[in-house]
């Protein structure tokens, strides 16, 4: 899977592909991630990104022609691209649900946005969709551009050594995730459930899947509506919500 991203600090992108899943699936040569100086597409000698807003007020807009012109040579260098990207506190939010859609591309374009944030023409004119992480302001696009990359590198198979661990990460039916112990048995006066430590499958299944449905009620009840139940799941959903009205 291809990823390219544009942005105006290439050595922090750089520095989050050193360590991790990411590199390692560039290494096994999985993944192709290039990262592109926004600069380097700039045409005037002081290699300018940003200029001022019309209209007045306060910080720089990311001038579109250098923007237009690293996806127009990405596009001829590496190939079309399923998706362009632009991180923005503007765009609908990225959840797993999205993660996933994103895994069965091929090639995803991603660009970092600074400052104020872009001419609004840019979107438009490269045709790119704009995915936010969340209800807050961060000072640019290289930091969400690397979770986006992260979350969706691992569903791409052999990214991830163990798969399974992937099909049982927090949000992958919907809910958050289960409790997790390891050794030594008992620390600091608390120890681990003895449904852990019996061996019996069945009821170890199913403690995890009580847990993670207690724990999402507890923390996170919005996802229960929309979170992918079993028969299994809803039983135990109906035994929880008895057990809070006795």
């Amino acid at each position: 899977m291809k990823f390219d991203i544009v942005t105006i600090f290439p050595r922090m992108i750089a520095a989050a592909l050193a360590e991790g899943v990411v590199s390692r699936g560039i290494a096994a040569g999985v993944l192709d991630v290039q990262v592109h100086d926004l600069r380097d597409y700039t045409s005037d000698r002081h290699r300018s990104v940003d200029d001022v807003p019309y209209g007045g007020g306060p910080g720089m807009v990311m001038k579109p022609e250098p923007l237009v012109r690293a996806v127009e040579t990405i596009r001829t260098r590496r190939g079309q691209p399923d998706a362009v990207i632009l991180l923005s506190p503007q765009g609908k939010r990225f959840t797993q649900g999205e993660a996933v859609r994103l895994s069965r591309y091929s090639h995803i374009v991603l660009l970092c946005g600074r400052y104020e944030g872009m001419d609004e023409r840019v979107p438009g004119l490269v045709g790119a969709e704009e995915i936010s992480l969340g209800d807050f302001v961060v000072s640019g696009g290289e930091l969400p551009a690397m979770i986006v990359v992260d979350a969706v590198s691992r569903l791409v198979p052999g990214v991830v050594g163990d798969e399974q661990s992937v099909a049982e990460d927090s949000f992958a039916r919907g809910l958050l995730d289960h409790p997790h112990y390891t050794r030594p048995v008992e620390f600091a006066g608390r120890k681990v459930p003895d449904v852990l430590l019996s061996g019996h499958h069945a009821d170890v299944r199913r403690w995890r899947k009580r847990t993670a449905l207690e724990r999402t009620l507890e923390r996170r009840p919005d996802l229960i509506e929309h979170a992918a139940l079993d028969e299994e799941d809803r039983e135990l959903l109906d035994e929880i919500m008895k057990e809070r009205k006795s």
